[in-house]
């Protein structure tokens, strides 16, 4: 679909940015926070780029004043973070840490000093370790009323004051991720495990929802699912039939069940078939009914080519964490799908699809499949970044991807699709997981690498001055 003219973004457009607990605070252990399964996770060897931690990560636990006065001076209309819940409970089900509470009260006071407005993410992957070494975390069905507890704590403190609340952040990479490539925390291969897991979280973030309706919150609450659109790579049926299972059993084993309350019919035959189905107990599908979404957060970074995969063909591959381009390695599930080159785009050093058109194709699907209002949660490139002697940092290319990425939301929003809001990622450059210091995505230069703290010295870079006139045009000027 080809426009004369693009409709304008709507007046209140949430211009935002993003972070994660766990990628940004540090303070590891202080004024009380207990330890998270990614405290524990990192300290295995090899696990991450040069045994990175986020022990101190970028300081914003200290330093959250001079990063939130840098998002008013840039502009920003919202700011989307993650609570540690074990900052708020160390122990994941036990006394409250006051001081937490104290540290977010700050910090969502200082945006809203500032009209910032703060989008909360319940759960970005930092589950408390006492509660995997209690019940195995997200695999034990008593995470569902210690999340929920945690999660009413937060509604009720915050109800006058944040408007936007994520549920579960990636639901579907950190448990692929976790269970089934052992990449992730709780360092798993187990397919079966995987899915009683992922059954469990789905309940989880569905009585987190039923609560939030319960307790008459205000504002919006929906989950953030990392989602990128199949592509087949050619028109060969096989191929065509390939890109149908990736969307099935990638998207919408998630998605179908957070609007729905139901798993696809196609997966959960194929589930009942292998022995991989999760139990299903009564009550159920009444809880998963009840957790609607007021919208669906969208994590869009790639698009997915896939072709065809025998029975003994490829299963999970190696992913590129090292930067240099060209070291990822197929993957897919045999008899379902594998991963394919796509010769159209491009790819970033950590073999990302550069694929900006993929981003209004996901928000087209997901209008047309769950008639929801969209708010991108994230969306960004991970690069190398220079800091010039002057302190600028010239990143020419991150510009180039976020207003191709921009044009492709305005052209979704001239189709009819209701969007929120766009949060970058990330504010300032962070721990990006498994990658260390040396991926960056910020606006915010922040001086530091893997082995070397520095001083943490924050730097506007030149991505940071195109954004703040973006925001200013509200989209006109890109």
């Amino acid at each position: 679909m080809f426009h004369k003219e693009h409709d304008a973004f709507p007046k209140d457009f949430l211009w935002g940015s993003a972070s994660a607990a766990y990628q940004v605070e540090g303070a590891m252990s202080e004024d009380g926070k207990g330890e998270s399964v990614w405290d524990r996770f990192v300290k295995i060897p090899g696990k991450t780029f040069k045994g990175t931690t986020g022990e101190v990560a970028v300081d914003h636990y200290h330093r959250y004043k001079e990063d939130v006065k840098l998002m008013a001076e840039q502009g920003l209309k919202a700011y989307r973070f993650s609570i540690a819940w074990s900052r708020i409970i160390p122990d994941g089900d036990g006394e409250v840490n006051e001081k937490g509470l104290e540290f977010y009260d700050s910090l969502i006071d200082e945006l809203l000093k500032y009209d910032i407005e703060p989008v909360v993410t319940l759960y970005h992957w930092d589950i408390p370790q006492a509660l995997q070494d209690k019940y195995q975390g997200w695999e034990s069905r008593q995470v569902i009323e210690d999340f929920t507890r945690y999660a009413e704590i937060l509604f009720k403190r915050y109800n006058d004051k944040v408007n936007y609340w994520v549920s579960l952040n990636e639901q579907n990479i950190f448990i692929m991720l976790g269970y089934r490539m052992a990449a992730h925390p709780p360092n798993v291969t187990d397919e079966k495990r995987m899915y009683a897991a992922n059954h469990i979280a789905h309940l989880a973030n569905a009585s987190v929802i039923k609560r939030f309706r319960e307790l008459g919150i205000k504002g919006q609450i929906g989950p953030s699912f990392a989602y990128g659109p199949t592509y087949a790579l050619n028109s060969h049926p096989l191929n065509q039939l390939a890109a149908e299972n990736n969307e099935e059993f990638n998207a919408h084993l998630w998605m179908d069940i957070y609007v729905r309350g139901e798993y696809p019919s196609v997966v959960w035959k194929y589930l009942e078939r292998h022995d991989l189905a999760p139990e299903i107990k009564p009550g159920d599908t009444e809880l998963l009914k009840a957790g609607k979404p007021d919208f669906m957060g969208l994590n869009y970074y790639q698009t997915a080519t896939v072709e065809a995969n025998p029975i003994d063909g490829v299963g999970a591959g190696k992913m590129n964490t090292s930067g240099k381009k060209g070291t990822s390695e197929a993957s897919g599930v045999p008899g379902l799908y594998k991963s394919a080159e796509n010769p159209f785009i491009e790819k970033t050093d950590w073999d990302w699809d550069i694929d900006p058109t993929g981003l209004r194709v996901a928000m087209r699907r997901i209008n047309s499949r769950y008639q929801l209002p969209i708010l991108i949660t994230e969306n960004g490139l991970g690069a190398y970044d220079d800091l010039e002697e002057d302190g600028s940092v010239h990143d020419d290319y991150r510009i180039d991807f976020l207003r191709n990425h921009v044009r492709a939301i305005q052209e979704a929003i001239t189709d009819g699709v209701e969007v929120l809001g766009y949060c970058t990622w990330s504010y300032t450059d962070l721990l990006s997981w498994l990658n260390g210091y040396q991926k960056r995505y910020g606006f915010v230069y922040v001086d530091r690498e893997e082995l070397d703290e520095k001083e943490l010295k924050r730097y506007k870079k030149d991505s940071y001055f195109w954004y703040k006139k973006v925001i200013e045009t509200n989209g006109q000027e890109l």
